[in-house]
């Protein structure tokens, strides 16, 4: 974020006019390297091409993440990882054990640059009648990268609007976005799975695998189902049904992490826009480029309440009991976040400026899940928004990317046992 920073402020060549103030360029930085989206100005026509490459830049780098490069790196030079880069990536080993470590940090890098090269040439295709052989080739590359690295940063004013009847810009965008945020040892498992089948051989998805691809299926194609007859007559009126059924997968699909936009959320109804804020909350899987909640925490929070419904101790699915520890976990990061991510609504509430009368609280609790959760979508009021307002977006934007990966990591951490426990006194709930 300080490199992006000091960058956008010292590097000639990056604007069409004026450059951004220090405020606007830490916020620029941050929504880039925390892969967000939110801009504060137009990226299409602020930024010359030098300046957006700067910027896809600080994506790419903000999507991959720095342990990821410097384990790589230490690999790359035949060097053994450190006890603590050993412990970071020997995590994967308890979810999927037929999984190698190193094998799976050298096929992020492998996975990251031939998906979003495939992406690139199929949207270069795809734009070609558009803005011709060689306009088409630079919007191509930073749309692959911004979609599959989740950012949501377009070089096109009105992000994808314009292609809201292209149904190959549409599914292509959609398809990088969700490999983007399933997570890399999704991606990994099942070229392992397509690999094995090939040669005849059985392979079981480990049950994290089968959470997340189930779990952003349901997501997928309930958010369509929502949206489609909420905003059939409103932002999706005008085109024909099945572009409003392209439309609104893709409202589904953005709508959790990405931060592209096919419509103008600013005159969707307020149902749509609020299931946006719930879609917005619960964002991609772990160890991806997404945000937001994630879907395992949610899938696991919704199986232990369905368990206890039914007066199961344990709670399980797919012929496997997920451990006690992790359910808890799962429920101390569903109450931090909430607790944050309401504490920050209501800070910018009561700093927002008013307008006749009534503060316009859908559109700023809109903004504040999108700056936490990473996703980038917007009403229209970023650019509004005062100094403080804008800091304090940045802060969501570090805390939401950087954030839950610590508070995991704490509460995954073995505590020390006092030896000793207090006499249990029983509270009642519910």
């Amino acid at each position: 974020m300080l490199f992006g920073t000091v960058g956008l402020k010292i590097i000639p060549g990056l604007y069409t006019g004026q450059p951004l103030s220090w405020l606007d360029a830490l916020f620029t930085s941050t929504s880039a390297v925390c892969v967000t989206g939110l801009i504060v100005v137009d990226t299409a026509t602020h930024f010359t091409l030098r300046g957006q490459a700067f910027i896809l830049l600080l994506i790419q780098l903000g999507g991959l993440g720095i342990i990821t490069f410097t384990s790589l790196i230490i690999v790359a030079l035949g060097r053994r990882l450190s006890l603590r880069q050993e412990s970071v990536s020997m995590s994967t080993v308890d979810i999927a054990p037929h999984v190698e470590p190193r094998h799976l940090l050298r096929n992020v890098v492998l996975f990251t640059f031939s998906i979003e090269l495939i992406g690139a040439l199929v949207l270069y295709v795809s734009w070609v009648p558009k803005h011709g052989f060689s306009g088409a080739v630079w919007p191509a590359v930073f749309h692959s990268v911004s979609a599959f690295c989740n950012a949501g940063f377009s070089t096109n004013t009105d992000s994808l609007m314009g292609d809201q009847r292209n149904p190959f810009v549409l599914y292509t965008t959609m398809t990088l976005i969700v490999l983007g945020g399933i997570g890399f040892l999704t991606l990994q498992e099942l070229y392992l799975f397509r690999k094995a089948k090939k040669q005849d051989q059985r392979f079981r998805l480990s049950l994290h695998s089968r959470i997340v691809l189930v779990t952003t299926g349901v997501l997928i194609v309930g958010g369509a189902g929502v949206f489609l007859p909420l905003e059939w007559t409103q932002t999706l009126g005008n085109m024909n049904v099945f572009d409003k059924f392209n439309n609104a997968m893709f409202m589904s699909v953005t709508a959790r992490t990405a931060g592209f936009n096919s419509i103008d959320y600013g005159q969707a109804t307020i149902g749509s826009n609020f299931f946006t804020i719930l879609l917005m909350s619960i964002g991609g899987s772990p160890g991806s480029t997404a945000g937001g909640l994630k879907t395992t925490t949610l899938a696991i929070i919704a199986l232990m309440a369905w368990s206890r419904f039914r007066g199961h101790a344990a709670t399980s699915v797919a012929g496997r009991s997920i451990p006690a520890e992790t359910i808890q976990r799962a429920i101390g990061l569903f109450a931090i976040v909430f607790t944050l991510v309401t504490i920050a609504v209501f800070a910018i509430s009561v700093s927002a400026p008013v307008m006749g009368g009534n503060t316009l609280f859908l559109s700023y609790m809109f903004e504040v899940v999108s700056a936490f959760n990473t996703v980038g979508l917007s009403m229209g009021i970023t650019s509004q928004l005062t100094g403080i307002d804008r800091l304090l977006l940045v802060a969501l934007m570090f805390i939401g990317r950087v954030g839950p990966l610590v508070l995991a990591a704490a509460l995954t951490r073995t505590r020390n046992s006092r030896g000793f426990r207090y006499a249990h006194e029983d509270v009642m709930v519910g």
